[in-house]
């Protein structure tokens, strides 16, 4: 094995001797010359912001001092190099050390860089403990940065210098740089982060809490939130915190593991972002059956949203079903005279569809013609944001109404319905929609519906027969998704759908009736992305 005769762990410090051993097993070879790739980085990241003052000022102090200071990222890559001193810049010169390379212990084994990242821990490597004999003459010592706020890993400094330096004093000044750096970061975090990780830190106090925070680009969890759930339970979660508008929302899930949870998500002000809060399901409530106590049944909802099969739900033992609609070809007094010989005497659920299509008069002699049935009524309609498009005369003889919430508020559910449908439609059970598909389906709009939602993946089972279901198998039009809207953001984003929608379709009512500009209106629809 290359390098291990030259590396004996009889006597090395037991942090060394276990980075020796990994470094063994990558296969790095301790006598040759380092093979180091350099790429471009761009040093304005986070981690950069905050260490180039810091760094300005250290040289500064130390000028002249046989001192190098190494900045790396969390994958062992160069941001920084900072020489005060000839001597080392000539050593690291010859060893090909510069801004842009690797110095992972995979690639160049032990090392103030590389197995910090490794152990987590600061390390001094001094001199011949470095794998490589490259490195021999120099004597480092690595300190992890932590983000203050993230508490992520962001990568490295090293203090160097020669190896018959007086290294003791390399790990204070590290220390210093390095609480300067991470309190730099914390100043450059954005106050909506800070207010996320505060309420986080609020509600995790208790170990075996389940909470997470999602926000943009953060998501925090506690330990006994990430055992409970399972990969693909993440798409649920995320599309559950989407849809919390300005209250809180509490949700029941299924997760992958088939265990019920209530998911209660509560926006956090100011931060951009929800809390998200997990309880076991309680047992003790008593399902309601799908059924009505009064009739006749009114079922609204858009188009898609099922209300055919809720109506047929709600008639239990069988059901006959009549559609407006059919009044087009068949003729209002033929369609009429077949609704009234339908409901004459005993018999099934009768379910009219679509009555919104009905003529004034047609709705009129619908109205009585079920106020005189001894038979039970389900209507169905699609009207959305009111009842404009049913006949008063209707809705005057309805005892109850359902109202079928649309896919898009309840997007939470949308991975859970995905995931079914495709077992159905799929020849086999060897298919699986992944974690990022399942995301790029609960954040699309689905005017559709289930309907569409329904034949998205329809195609995606007939274009597969196995495998995963990655973004790019679904069709062209739903592979991606612009950058989620806030909470706020959808929120304002349905009322003017909606105001659009009661107008007709005339955006200077609409306008009107939101209490703004045409301009106005104009402008939020740009915004916000409606056609």
């Amino acid at each position: 094995m290359p390098g291990t005769a030259a590396h004996s762990t009889v006597d090395a410090r037991p942090e060394i001797a276990s980075s020796w051993m990994r470094s063994q097993l990558c296969g790095v070879d301790g006598d040759t010359t380092p093979k180091l790739d350099r790429i471009d980085v761009a040093s304005d990241g986070c981690l950069g912001r905050a260490a180039t003052p810091v760094l300005d000022r250290v040289c500064l102090e130390f000028d002249d001092a046989p001192l190098v200071f190494v900045l790396a990222d969390h994958d062992a890559r160069i941001l920084d190099i900072r020489h005060t001193h000839p001597t080392v810049r000539n050593a690291l010169d010859w060893t090909g050390i510069e801004r842009g390379i690797r110095l992972a212990e995979d690639e160049v084994g032990t090392n103030a860089v590389g197995t910090v990242l490794e152990s987590r821990q600061p390390l001094l490597v001094h001199g011949p403990e470095h794998f490589m004999s490259a490195f021999h003459e120099f004597s480092c010592f690595g300190h992890p940065i932590i983000h203050p706020i993230t508490r992520r890993l962001e990568g490295v400094l090293n203090v160097g210098g020669g190896a018959g330096e007086d290294h003791r004093y390399f790990a204070p000044i590290a220390r210093r740089v390095v609480r300067d750096i991470e309190e730099r970061m914390a100043l450059d975090t954005p106050v909506a982060q800070r207010k996320l990780l505060a309420e986080f830190h609020a509600a995790a106090r208790r170990k075996d809490r389940s909470v997470m925070v999602v926000g943009e680009g953060m998501v925090l969890a506690t330990p006994a939130a990430l055992a409970l759930l399972d990969p693909a339970d993440h798409a649920t979660v995320r599309a559950a915190a989407d849809a919390v508008r300005t209250s809180t929302a509490t949700h029941r899930l299924t997760l992958e593991s088939g265990r019920d949870v209530d998911v209660t998500c509560t926006p956090v002000d100011g931060g951009n972002g929800v809390l998200v809060e997990f309880a076991t399901a309680r047992t003790d409530r008593k399902p309601q059956a799908p059924t009505v106590e009064d009739w006749p049944l009114l079922v609204v909802g858009e188009t898609g949203t099922g209300r055919t099969t809720e109506a047929v739900r709600a008639a239990r033992a069988g059901s006959t079903i009549v559609d407006a609609a059919d009044v087009v070809q068949s003729g209002e007094q033929a369609w009429a005279v077949a609704l009234g010989r339908e409901l004459q005497g005993d018999g099934a659920v009768v379910v009219i569809e679509n009555v919104h299509l009905l003529t004034d008069s047609m709705a009129t002699l619908v109205a009585r013609l079920v106020r005189g049935t001894r038979r039970r009524i389900v209507l169905t309609s699609t009207s959305t944001t009111d009842v404009s498009g049913i006949h008063p005369s209707l809705l005057a003889v309805c005892a109850a109404r359902r109202d079928l919430v649309p896919l898009r508020r309840r997007r939470h559910e949308i991975p859970r319905l995905a995931r079914q449908m495709l077992t159905e439609e799929a020849a086999t059970s060897g298919m699986r929609l992944t974690t990022a598909t399942l995301q790029v389906l609960a954040a699309h709009e689905w005017p559709g519906n289930l309907a569409e939602l329904r034949r998205v993946i329809r195609s995606v089972a007939l274009a597969r027969s196995a495998g995963d279901v990655i973004p790019t198998d679904l069709p062209s039009p739903y592979r991606a998704v612009g950058a989620p809207l806030s909470p706020i953001r959808h929120a304002e984003r349905e009322v003017i759908v909606a105001a659009i929608e009661a107008a007709g379709g005339n955006k200077l009512k609409a306008a009107q009736s939101l209490g703004v500009s045409r301009s106005t209106l104009y402008n939020r629809l740009r915004v916000l992305k409606i056609a």
